[in-house]
């Protein structure tokens, strides 16, 4: 398979992502935005195929459907019946793993997105409420995505309104350890992280090309462990691309991110 030489930031960070989901094995894939969606749709398609996936509605398809405006039932081949009750026998059993996009993340990896500033009964900003995260967070594998890596995202000391679980002890539920959490990877524009640090700690994994480790130290609010040797974020292949296209005939992911770049930025 021959490497692209062309391709764009949100093509890059689409193959990226779908490394998270490589060795799941059947588990179901929830991509929650464009790219996640994009990015488990891919793995499905190509390194793990036994990854499930929904229509968004309540049908597991035999394959991921493309991003095209229609109706999500239109043209997709149906397996299954995959109603709520089903999703959460998924989910409470740890059959799940969920990409999602946060507004803050701190060192532990205790995400937000609920409330900005003031006080809980107060914030500055209200947003989506802590919605289903507490209970994802506990019961199943869980990755982040960050269109914008930056200091406001990745903050010092706790999240505003912790929302989730993480690699902290002092917040631990009765009966959990750390080796119960399951937070995969952090994807943002910079790079690729993950917890594989000393003790938990944030590790950066990959830097996108043209991105420098000063960069990704400048733009996060906690210390990070960096390895002695940092490899590049592997360019798409000329078939991951072909199958972005097909999935997203529209270029909806051009739109994901500010100006969406070139994926090389050197």
């Amino acid at each position: 398979m021959s490497t692209a030489t062309d391709y764009t930031l949100a093509e890059l960070m689409i193959t990226a992502g779908a490394e998270a989901f490589k060795n799941d094995g059947e588990v179901l894939a929830t991509g929650i935005g464009l790219i996640p969606r994009l990015a488990a749709s891919l793995a499905m398609l190509t390194t793990n195929k036994d990854l499930m996936m929904t229509d968004s509605e309540a049908y597991l398809l035999s394959k991921p459907n493309p991003v095209s405006g229609r109706s999500s039932h239109e043209g997709q081949a149906q397996e299954t019946w995959m109603g709520f009750s089903r999703i959460f026998d998924n989910v409470w059993s740890g059959k799940r793993h969920a990409m999602i996009g946060p507004t803050q993340v701190d060192q532990y990896g205790q995400a937000n997105i609920s409330a900005l500033g003031g006080t809980y009964e107060a914030p500055k900003i209200q947003m989506l409420g802590v919605r289903g995260l507490p209970g994802n967070s506990i019961s199943h594998a869980n990755s982040f995505f960050v269109p914008s890596h930056n200091t406001r995202v990745f903050v010092k000391g706790e999240c505003d309104l912790v929302n989730s679980i993480g690699y902290n002890p002092e917040r631990l539920p009765k009966g959990y350890a750390l080796n119960d959490i399951d937070i995969r990877i952090i994807l943002t524009d910079l790079c690729v992280m993950d917890f594989g640090g000393p003790n938990h700690q944030v590790r950066l994994v990959s830097l996108h090309p043209g991105i420098t480790v000063e960069q990704v130290v400048e733009n996060t609010g906690f210390e990070i462990h960096i390895p002695e040797n940092v490899p590049t974020t592997a360019a798409p292949t000329e078939e991951q691309l072909a199958i972005i296209r097909e999935l997203d005939p529209k270029d909806f992911r051009s739109k994901q991110l500010k100006d969406n770049p070139k994926g090389d930025r050197s």
